[in-house]
């Protein structure tokens, strides 16, 4: 139950002590900054915080319990989802952080898991032990339902996988977790009826393919809690007037077929169309047979005395069982012991350990929603906005007018103005002229002011749509920011939008010629104002328009940072979408300055694979890619943050002086930062670089040695195809790339040749030994200049030299002695394993075979190949391994290694 008031109230302290209420749920109506007496603030140092404040009301609601003889502490739940909800708002000492779907938008779920660590840490130190979160509900009706940012996006497994992390970050804050609002707010359809129910009209099969993915993998996951929405539901077998009160919803589809184990809370019954409908009492006893576990009633103390009578009630009829409570109770004391103690209850730590996190959580905070901002579009290169403007030009910035969010210091202030008999009514219930401005956007007005020397012009815009004084301001500027907030529910702002782009792309030089004003348009709230909207040449998503978003926004509208952040979700996977082309500063990989930065670069990669798939860069270090081979030049670049040395992407090349092949070895980026361009500005890089190279002539990607990646990735299924259709857009002929690969032959111990090889070998006309060191170097290196594959050279010159590790098998004419054939073989101690992950991944004992090359005037060309590998598996098996490793594969080799018995 919620309570009014940021004191306790009697009405809350007799629910817990008489009518012994466990769960309580506080809002931002219970959390202010109170002025000390007399109640008329002049300075900071005459209001209580509100972190303090909450502090002592948790304490003083848990102190309540524990003396009426609670046995256990009070779950205190609140709703801090960050971006435009939070329910605990404190300038000082609580962070503020971007939306669910800001977060999404970083592209790193590990930001996430820090950001809902962070959170939830700031409030268990206020007293809070159940936080009413993760939102995982799939937004699949953006335009006609109200949670926009508060949810991840709209790919069920993605919303899977930020939920999940955020889960994490709030378990292991020591706070319960709460899915919510099963089964799924983000399909809702308003159709009109008398009390305006949203309903859900999919079917449970349409649901349990899309919406219900993420409330599926939470409770794998662990989640304590699930709050069922007070929704109805309307499709073929299923006509449900409020999901939480339904036993066909709780019990049936969230119990016994989601096999969900944990605590289930109704929606508020207070709601009017519940209320209007059945009424609290009668909906509290529905509630609970439907299978709901706590019963939530936010503020009204005659409600909830209904409430309290129809529970009684209840089970005076026996329509309640006792069996049924204490189901339940079991359920909820085994949430208590995760989350709360009477010594921890009694004991909230407040502003000292507040005080520790500032610092780290203010840095966290900045690097969240530096990492959030989204340039969807920059078709004519807008921004930074210095490409464009004069030191002495005119900005014009449009804001429309709008309610500001709860977690907006401008809230707080009007809010106190208010509460200080100020004479300004609240901005959003006046009416306001159309210059006058408003005060959530004005702050953004005078940071983007101090940025420059030249002015910034700042007005608001309503539903009157463009006025005579919108005109003058736009012909004055010599370019135009506009802010959107929510223009999808919004018409007006849509419709001023598209005015105004109309109007720049009609300018006039002096001239007489045409010259398009600049526009860039700014969405605050929901990305979808204009995502798929090809007019509007530059686009940006804040995803919130908090003072940390708006302060984020105005650094990169002046370049103090590249942004990073992609639409979440399926809306940036559509080809209607198209992306801005950002040119990234690629910079020359320096190994002191940069090694570091690499391996956690491979590190990211490697987490961020495909579950069940193999990664190239398995076992891979920043030393792998070094070859440090007088016959080879390589260069390798990076695209790296100067402030936090972090690599956010890597390209390595390598021109193979002997043969004239300049090769791309590598090149990946940052998971969390990908389709921002950065491969492409590295791709670029290292084309031009091997175009200078003196002889070249003919470039490839991937490389024999480092044989990290052997060409382009194979992939799986809709991953290869996007890949090879990547490089087919840089140039490459991916028609006729050939697939390669390393392959393993495992269990040698009971490992013999193939029946019948010893004959073939015998027929092949050839003598076979094994030699080591550069005594034999002449007549090796001068065999395999028959052969143009790149990379030939620098193995066989490798395992020469180090003689201890490394041989070469040759197939000899027994006539003259002229080589005919030779492979290398080398153990895992040798430093051209090094170069070769395929070693080190195979988790046991084992040698590797590598480069076979036939001369053309052998006339057995398979025989003789089948007999270099066959010897060198026998060579191998004899030292004591259990794998044999042959390191690159190509579709021209194949067959006879396959022969082999490798896998």
């Amino acid at each position: 139950m919620g309570f009014e008031g940021s004191t306790v109230t009697p009405q809350i302290r007799k629910l817990i002590s008489e009518h012994h209420i466990g769960s309580i749920l506080l809002t931002a109506k219970n959390l202010k900054c109170t002025p000390t007496p007399p109640y008329r603030m002049t300075s900071m140092a005459d209001r209580t915080p509100a972190a303090e404040q909450t502090t002592q009301l948790c304490l003083e609601l848990q102190q309540i319990a524990h003396d009426a003889g609670h046995p256990v502490p009070l779950a205190i739940g609140l709703d801090q989802e960050n971006g435009g909800v939070n329910s605990l708002f404190d300038e000082i000492y609580i962070r503020q952080y971007p939306s669910a779907m800001g977060l999404a938008a970083t592209g790193s779920k590990e930001l996430a898991y820090e950001v809902a660590k962070a959170t939830a840490e700031e409030i268990a130190a206020c007293g809070i032990n159940l936080m009413m979160g993760p939102c995982l509900d799939v937004l699949t009706n953006a335009r006609n339902q109200p949670l926009g940012v508060r949810t991840f996006g709209d790919d069920p497994q993605e919303v899977s996988g930020y939920g999940i992390a955020f889960m994490k970050g709030f378990k292991d804050a020591g706070l319960a977790t709460m899915g919510k609002h099963f089964p799924s707010y983000g399909s809702l359809e308003f159709l009109g009826s008398a009390l305006d129910v949203p309903t859900i009209t999919e079917s449970l099969e349409s649901l349990s393919l899309n919406a219900l993915v993420p409330f599926r993998n939470g409770i794998r996951e662990g989640l304590d809690a699930m709050m069922v929405g007070g929704c109805a539901m309307s499709s073929a077998g299923l006509n449900v007037m409020h999901a939480c009160l339904s036993e066909q919803v709780v019990n049936d589809l969230l119990r016994s077929d989601l096999q969900f184990e944990g605590v289930t809370i109704s929606d508020c019954l207070e709601m009017e169309a519940l209320s209007h409908n059945i009424g609290v009492g009668g909906g509290t006893v529905m509630a609970i047979n439907a299978g709901c576990d706590i019963v939530l009633l936010c503020r009204s103390f005659q409600h909830q005395q209904e409430a309290i009578e129809g529970f009684r009630l209840g089970l005076e009829n026996t329509m309640i069982t006792k069996e049924r409570l204490q189901t339940s109770l079991k359920r909820v004391l085994k949430l208590k012991a995760k989350c709360t103690t009477w010594e921890r209850a009694l004991n909230p730590p407040g502003l000292s350990l507040l005080s520790q996190l500032q610092p780290s959580h203010t840095t966290l905070s900045t690097k969240a929603y530096n990492s959030s901002i989204t340039v969807v579009r920059d078709k004519n290169r807008l921004l930074p906005l210095t490409n464009i403007m004069e030191p002495e030009d005119e900005l014009l910035l449009l804001t429309p007018l709008v309610k500001p969010l709860a977690a907006s210091a401008a809230s707080q202030a009007l809010s106190e103005q208010a509460t200080n008999g100020s004479p300004e009514p609240q901005i959003w219930e006046r009416s306001a002229s159309v210059m006058s401005g408003e005060r959530v956007f004005r702050e953004l007005g005078r940071s983007l002011a101090r940025q420059r020397s030249g002015r910034v012009l700042h007005t608001s815009y309503t539903a009157n749509g463009v006025r005579p004084q919108h005109e003058n301001l736009i012909n004055r500027a010599s370019a135009i920011i506009i802010v959107t907030a929510d223009a999808n529910r919004n018409l007006y702002q849509h419709g001023f939008t598209k005015h105004v782009s109309m109007i720049c792309n009609m300018q006039y030089s002096s001239g007489g010629e045409k010259r398009e004003k600049p526009l860039v348009v700014v969405s605050v709230s929901s990305p979808y104002d204009f995502a798929m909207d090809q007019s509007i040449g530059t686009y940006v998503c804040t995803y919130d328009f908090t003072e940390t978003a708006l302060t984020s926004l105005v650094k990169v509208l002046y370049g103090e940072f590249t942004p990073a952040g992609a639409l979440p979700g399926t809306i940036s996977q559509s080809q209607k979408l198209s992306q801005s082309k950002q040119h990234w500063l690629v910079e020359t990989f320096n190994e002191e300055r940069d090694s570091n930065g690499l391996d956690n670069l491979i590190k990211s990669c490697i987490e961020n694979n495909t579950p069940g798939l193999h990664s190239e860069l398995s076992s891979a270090t920043s030393n792998s890619f070094l070859l440090r081979n007088p016959d080879v030049l390589e260069s390798h670049f990076v695209v790296r943050n100067s402030s936090t040395q972090a690599l956010y992407g890597f390209c390595s090349t390598y021109f193979f002086k002997i043969t004239g092949v300049g090769v791309i070895g590598a090149i990946f980026v940052d998971p969390g930062r990908r389709k921002l361009s950065i491969g492409h500005s590295l791709h670029n890089r290292a084309i031009r670089t091997l175009l200078q190279r003196e002889g070249a002539k003919r470039f490839q990607l991937g490389s024999r040695l480092p044989s990290m990646y052997l060409g382009i990735p194979t992939g799986h299924g809709g991953e290869r195809k996007r890949l090879r259709s990547w490089f087919a857009n840089l140039g490459w002929n991916t028609a006729l790339s050939r697939s390669v690969c390393s392959m393993v032959a495992r269990n040698l111990a009971t490992w013999a040749p193939p029946e019948g090889m010893a004959k073939s070998l015998q027929s092949a006309g050839a003598d076979f030994d094994l030699v080591y060191g550069w005594d034999y170097a002449g007549p090796v290196l001068d065999h395999i200049k028959t052969n143009n594959r790149q990379g030939l050279a620098a193995v066989y010159k490798m395992a020469l030299a180090d003689p201890s590790a490394c041989g070469i098998i040759r197939a000899k004419r027994p006539e003259d002695g002229a080589i005919l054939g030779t492979v290398v073989l080398y153990n895992m101690h040798s430093r051209l394993a090094e170069y070769v992950p395929a070693m080190k991944d195979v988790g046991e004992l084992a040698g590797g075979i590598s480069s076979p090359v036939i001369s053309p005037s052998a006339g057995e060309f398979s025989t003789l190949l089948q007999g270099l590998i066959l010897l060198g598996v026998r060579q191998i098996k004899g030292q004591g391994c259990g794998a044999c490793v042959l390191d690159y594969r190509d579709g021209f080799y194949g067959a006879a290694y396959f022969r082999g018995g490798f896998v």
